[in-house]
């Protein structure tokens, strides 16, 4: 097995939850996003950021607006929406399940019954 392979897909399978709970705290451009996952060690580049993304947004879950950017070309701001605060609310609910469910494992407090 190949560890680093597997941590990846660990990281891989969470970005999107990651995405929305930096938009349910504010909106946000694109590199700004990058930043944030990089800071928590959730490695992504652009290339696996964009269809995220495009995927959220093509689910109702996220939206964009268009601003105006000093530094040059406009900039696409990302934010959550009604729907994607929703599903945010049942991604929470599940990853606390998720995460009780392997304390128990791996403190070996589960029923062998």
């Amino acid at each position: 097995m190949n560890f680093e392979n597997s941590k990846a897909q660990m990281r891989k399978g969470i970005l999107e939850y990651g995405i929305l709970l930096i938009l349910s705290r504010q909106d946000a451009y694109a590199s700004d996003i990058i930043n944030m996952l990089k800071k928590a060690n959730l490695i992504v580049v652009e290339g696996t950021l964009y269809p995220l993304l495009t995927r959220q947004k093509n689910s109702g879950l996220l939206s964009y607006r268009w601003e105006e950017s000093p530094y040059g070309p406009p900039r696409k701001y990302y934010s959550i929406t009604e729907k994607g605060k929703a599903y945010l609310k049942e991604l929470n609910q599940s990853w606390d399940e998720l995460v009780k469910a392997i304390e128990l494992i791996r403190e070996g407090k589960m029923d062998m019954n």
